[in-house]
C-alpha cells in the first residue's frame, strides 16, 4: 500500500514540473521498476543466470533410476544428454501452400549460403529437417551468439528467423511439443477442443490443420482453446491471431470443470457439443524440459509429480466426457514421471470400463524414435519411502497419496495395452522429454446419461408386452433430467481411497469470476451500416451478414468481425455460461474519411476470408507495383506502371484491394499470389500491411534484406522505406503488446484524426486489436502505439515514449492535469507489470 502511494505522489509531482525534471522523474520511476524486478528475480529464481545453476539433482537421479524409466545400459547417455542445452527448433506456419513456398525460399536463399562455411576450421552445421515432421516444415539447428557474430550468412539467417517469427510465418517451438497435434489427425469439419491451450503453439497447429488445404474462405469446423489462467489467455490470443481464422475461440475456464457448450438442434432445442478431437496437454512438473528450463534442476522434488496427479486425472476424465463417440483424444505431458503419465491413463481407462481404449500409433510419424509406455511403477515419497500397493501406506500419509497412483495388475495392464503410450527420451533424437497417449472413445461412458438411456431401452425391449406404470415413467424421466444436469463430474479423490472406481460423484463447478469481457453483438439482416458496405464493395448476396459482429451495444461500431456459423451459434447460445476472451477475425474497420461513400475500410486480417465474396474495389498489379507500394510511403499514382495508374484513376476514393497474380504474366511462376488491402486518396495510395508482413512480402518478391533494412521503419516519418511502417506498423499483428486505444465510454475506440487530407493515417489503424475491446485494454494509452510502431530499438523506444509523454504534460498544464496524471500512472503501471508480461512470453514454447 505504501509503495502504491509513493508511486502515486511521484506521478502527481511529475505533472507539475517542467519537461526536463519530468524526464528525470520518469527515468527514476523506470529505474525503480527495474530494481524491483531484479529483486523479484533474485528471490524467485526467475530470470536467473542459468550458467550458475549446477545441472545436478541427487533426488531426481535416484527417483528415476528407481522407477526404471530408461534401460539401465542407456542411463548414463540419458543423463548426459539431459545436462546439455537443447538445440533450437522452429516450424514453418501458415496454410500448406504458403508454408511450402516459404520453405523453398528458405532453402534457396539462406541454407544454401551455409555450404562450405567454417568456424575456426570446423564446418558449420547446417539446419536439418526434423525427420518425422511432414513435408519438412520443421527444422533443428545449433546456433550460438558467437557463431552468429563470426559468419555473415548465419547472421542473415538469424535476422530472417527473427522477423518471420514476429510476423507469424515461423514459430519457435520445441520439437516434441509439435507431436500431439500431429497425432490428432484434424480435418476441416472437426470440432476441436484444446483444454489447456496456453501459450498457444499447439492451438496454432490445430488451426493450421483446420485450414490446411484452403487459401480463401473458411472451414465449417472450429477450434476452442481454453486455459484457466486469464493472463495467459491473452498471450494465446496473440498466437492465434496470426492465422486470421474465423473458426477459433479462446475461453477462460478451469479445464477439470469445463462447461457443457450448447447449440440448438433442428428443433431449436439446446444440445451439448461433443468434440471430434480433444487435446489434453495438462499442467505437469515439467522435468522433461530441463535442457531448456535449467532452473528445474534446482527446484525439482518428488512432490512435484505427486501433487499434480489428481488434477491431471480430473482434466483427462472431463476431456473423455466431452469427446464424441468415435473421436480421438490426445493426452500429453512434458514429464518423465509415471504418476503423471501412465498412472493417469490407467486410472481413467479403469473407470471407463472399456468405453475408451488406447490407440496404436506406432505406424504414425515414421522416423520418430519412441519408447513404449510403462506397465509397472512405484510410488515414492519425498523421504525416499517406496510403496508398491495402497494398503501398505500408513494412514497419516494417505493425504498425499491416492489409490489411482498405483499401477494396475499385470492382467489389467495387458488389457489396457499401456505399452501403446509413447515416451520420448532426450538421448534418442536430441530432444526434450515428453509423454503422449492417444485415446479413442468407442462407446458412451458408463456413468453418462446416454449410456443409461441405452440400458433403459434394452430393459424395456426385453420386457415386450409388459406394462410400465405412469409413476415409473415419471420417475425415470425425473432421474434422467437430474443425471443430465450433472455433467462436470470429478474423479473421486478420497483420502482413504476406499471408494470403488465407477460413477464419480458430482461436484459443483467453480466459476471463474475474472474480468467481464465486452459483449459479442451480431448483425441483423437489416443492420443499418450494412447496405453502404455491401454496395461499396459489391458484396455477394450469399454473404452471411448475420455472422458479422461488433463488441459493443451502443455508440459507433468501430471494428466488424467475422465468425463461421458454428462460432456464431456457440456465442449466441452460451452468452451467460461461457467466458469468451476472443473470437472472430476482423473484416472491416471504421475509417470516417471525408469524401468516401463508405465509412468502413477493409482489414488485412480477414481479407482472405471475404475476398471471394467481393466484386468491387479490386485492382490487379504487377510485382514492381507491389514493391513500390510497400517500400514508399503514400506513393503517387505516377510511380506505378501505366496499367495500374489507369485502374487507380478509374476507381473512387476509399479502401481497395491490390491483387498480384503471378500466373497472369508467367504461367510457370512459382510465386504466391498476394492480396493486399490499401487506400486510394486524391493523388496517392497506401497499403495497410503490418511491418512484419511487409518485410515478408518484399522478401518473397526478391527484395534483398539490405534494401528492406536500409532505413529502420519508424526512424523517419517521411523516409522512403518507412512508408510501410507507418502504413501498417500500428496494425500490431507482429507485436506482443496489447492494443492501444481511446474510448468514448461505449466500449469502442474513437476514430482518430487522419495524418493527411485524403489518406487515413496511423490513427485509423489504432483501433486494430489483438484482443477483444475490454476495460483492461483501456488502461493503456496512445503512447504505447507510438512506441510500438516507431522503432525496434529499446533505447529509442524510451526516448520516443518520453517525448510523447512530455507533449502530454505540456498540453495539460492549462488545466487538464488529471488526464496527463493518468498517463503517468499508466506508465508506472506498465513498468511494474512488464516483468509479468515478459515471464508469460518466456513460456510461449516451453510446453
Amino acid at each position: 500500500m505504501n509503495g502504491d502511494l509513493h508511486m502515486f505522489f511521484l506521478a502527481r509531482f511529475a505533472i507539475r514540473v517542467n519537461s526536463n525534471s519530468y524526464k528525470l522523474t520518469l527515468f527514476s520511476l523506470r529505474q525503480t521498476s527495474i530494481m524491483g524486478r531484479r529483486r523479484f528475480k533474485k528471490q524467485t529464481g526467475r530470470g536467473a543466470d542459468y550458467g550458475e545453476i549446477e545441472r545436478k539433482n541427487k533426488a531426481f537421479e535416484e527417483y528415476y533410476k528407481e522407477q526404471g524409466i530408461v534401460p539401465e545400459d542407456q542411463w548414463d547417455q540419458f543423463l548426459e544428454t539431459l545436462k546439455t542445452n537443447l538445440p533450437a527448433t522452429f516450424r514453418i506456419t501458415g496454410f500448406r501452400s504458403h508454408a511450402k513456398h516459404l520453405l523453398k525460399f528458405l532453402k534457396g536463399h539462406y541454407f544454401s549460403e551455409l555450404l562450405n562455411q567454417t568456424i575456426d576450421g570446423v564446418p558449420v552445421e547446417r539446419p536439418q529437417p526434423i525427420t518425422w515432421y511432414p513435408d519438412e516444415l520443421a527444422w533443428v539447428f545449433n546456433l550460438t551468439r558467437q557463431n552468429i557474430r563470426k559468419i555473415p550468412a548465419l547472421e542473415k539467417l538469424h535476422n530472417f528467423l527473427v522477423t518471420e517469427t514476429e510476423s507469424g510465418n515461423i514459430s519457435r517451438q520445441e520439437a516434441v511439443s509439435m507431436i500431439p497435434p500431429l497425432l490428432m489427425d484434424v480435418q476441416s469439419h472437426h470440432k476441436v477442443l484444446d483444454m489447456c491451450a496456453a501459450p498457444g503453439s499447439k492451438t496454432a497447429q490445430l488451426i493450421e490443420m483446420l485450414h490446411a488445404d484452403m487459401t480463401q474462405g473458411w472451414p465449417e469446423g472450429f477450434v476452442i482453446a481454453n486455459d484457466a489462467d486469464n493472463k495467459r489467455c491473452y498471450i494465446m490470443v496473440h498466437q492465434a491471431k496470426r492465422l486470421n481464422s474465423p473458426c477459433c475461440m479462446i475461453v477462460n475456464h478451469d479445464a477439470s470443470f469445463f462447461p457443457n457448450i450448447k447449440v440448438l438442434d433442428s428443433d431449436k432445442k439446446p444440445q451439448s457439443i461433443k468434440y471430434d478431437r480433444v487435446l489434453c496437454d495438462v499442467p505437469c512438473s515439467g522435468d522433461g524440459t530441463m535442457r531448456k528450463n535449467v532452473v528445474i534442476w534446482k527446484k525439482w522434488t518428488v512432490y512435484s509429480g505427486l501433487h499434480l496427479h489428481t488434477l491431471q486425472q480430473r482434466i483427462l476424465k472431463r476431456g473423455v466426457e466431452l469427446l464424441e463417440v468415435g473421436g480421438r483424444l490426445v493426452y500429453s505431458t512434458c514429464s518423465f514421471n509415471p504418476l503423471e503419465n501412465e498412472a493417469v491413463i490407467a486410472s481413467v481407462l479403469k473407470q471407463c470400463q472399456g468405453a475408451v481404449e488406447l490407440v496404436d500409433v506406432s505406424n504414425e510419424l515414421p522416423g520418430l524414435k519412441r519408447h513404449p509406455g510403462m506397465t509397472s511403477w512405484k510410488v515414492i515419497t519425498e523421504k525416499a519411502e517406496v510403496f508398491t500397493d495402497y494398503e501398505s501406506i500408513p494412514e497419516g500419509k494417505r493425504s498425499k497419496i491416492v489409490r489411482s497412483m498405483f499401477p494396475p495388475t499385470a492382467d489389467e495392464a495387458k488389457d489396457m495395452q499401456l505399452t501403446r503410450c509413447v515416451r520420448l527420451l532426450p538421448h534418442h533424437q536430441d530432444t526434450g522429454g515428453f509423454f503422449v497417449a492417444v485415446l479413442k472413445k468407442t462407446q458412451h461412458l458408463p456413468w453418462s446419461k446416454e449410456a443409461k438411456k441405452i440400458t433403459q431401452n434394452e430393459v424395456e425391449s426385453s420386457e415386450a408386452g409388459a406394462d410400465v406404470s405412469g409413476d415409473s415413467k415419471e420417475t425415470t424421466k425425473d432421474q434422467s433430467a437430474a443425471e443430465g444436469s450433472v455433467e462436470a463430474e470429478e474423479e473421486p479423490s478420497s483420502s482413504t481411497g476406499d471408494k470403488h472406481m465407477g460413477e464419480p460423484p458430482s461436484k459443483k463447478a467453480r466459476y471463474n469470476r475474472g474480468f467481464k469481457e465486452d459483449p459479442f453483438v451480431f448483425f441483423l439482416e437489416d443492420e443499418q451500416v450494412w447496405p453502404p458496405i455491401r454496395k461499396f464493395y459489391g458484396v455477394d448476396e450469399t454473404f452471411p451478414v448475420t455472422q458479422l459482429l461488433t463488441r459493443c451495444y451502443v455508440g459507433k461500431k468501430r471494428n466488424v468481425y467475422l465468425v463461421n456459423d458454428a462460432m456464431k451459434q456457440i456465442l449466441q447460445t452460451n452468452e451467460e455460461s461461457l467466458k469468451v476472451i476472443n473470437s472472430g477475425v476482423k473484416a472491416w474497420c471504421r475509417s470516417d474519411a471525408k469524401g468516401v461513400d463508405c465509412d468502413f475500410r477493409l482489414a488485412q486480417d480477414g481479407i482472405l476470408c471475404i475476398f471471394p465474396l467481393l466484386s468491387e474495389r479490386k485492382l490487379t498489379i504487377s510485382k514492381d507495383d507491389v514493391i513500390t507500394l510497400l517500400t514508399q510511403e503514400n506513393p503517387f499514382y505516377h510511380k506505378f506502371t501505366n496499367e495500374t495508374q489507369q485502374q487507380i484513376r478509374d476507381i473512387s476514393q476509399g479502401s481497395l484491394i491490390f491483387i498480384y497474380d503471378p500466373k497472369q504474366s508467367d504461367q510457370n511462376s512459382e510465386d504466391v499470389a498476394l492480396i493486399i488491402c490499401g487506400w486510394k486518396g486524391k493523388t496517392s495510395v497506401r497499403s495497410f500491411v503490418s511491418k512484419g508482413d511487409r518485410h515478408h512480402i518484399l522478401r518473397m518478391c526478391g527484395v534483398a534484406d539490405t534494401a528492406i533494412y536500409a532505413e529502420k521503419p519508424g526512424s523517419s516519418r517521411n523516409g522512403g522505406n518507412n512508408a510501410a511502417a507507418s502504413a501498417g506498423g500500428s496494425e500490431e499483428a507482429s507485436t506482443g503488446e496489447k492494443e492501444v486505444k481511446e474510448t468514448d465510454g461505449s466500449g469502442e475506440a474513437k476514430a482518430e484524426a487522419s495524418t493527411g487530407a485524403d489518406i487515413p493515417g496511423d490513427g485509423v489503424l489504432s483501433g486494430d486489436k489483438i484482443e477483444c475491446d475490454s476495460t483492461e485494454n483501456e488502461t493503456t494509452n496512445q503512447t504505447q502505439s507510438v512506441v510500438s510502431m516507431a522503432t525496434d530499438n529499446p533505447e529509442q523506444k524510451a526516448d520516443v515514449q518520453d517525448e510523447k509523454l512530455e507533449e502530454a504534460v505540456s498540453s495539460t498544464q492549462q488545466g487538464d492535469g488529471a488526464m496527463a496524471e493518468g498517463v503517468v500512472r499508466t506508465e508506472s503501471k506498465q513498468a511494474v507489470t512488464s516483468s509479468e508480461t515478459s515471464e508469460a512470453v518466456k513460456d510461449m514454447d516451453t510446453k
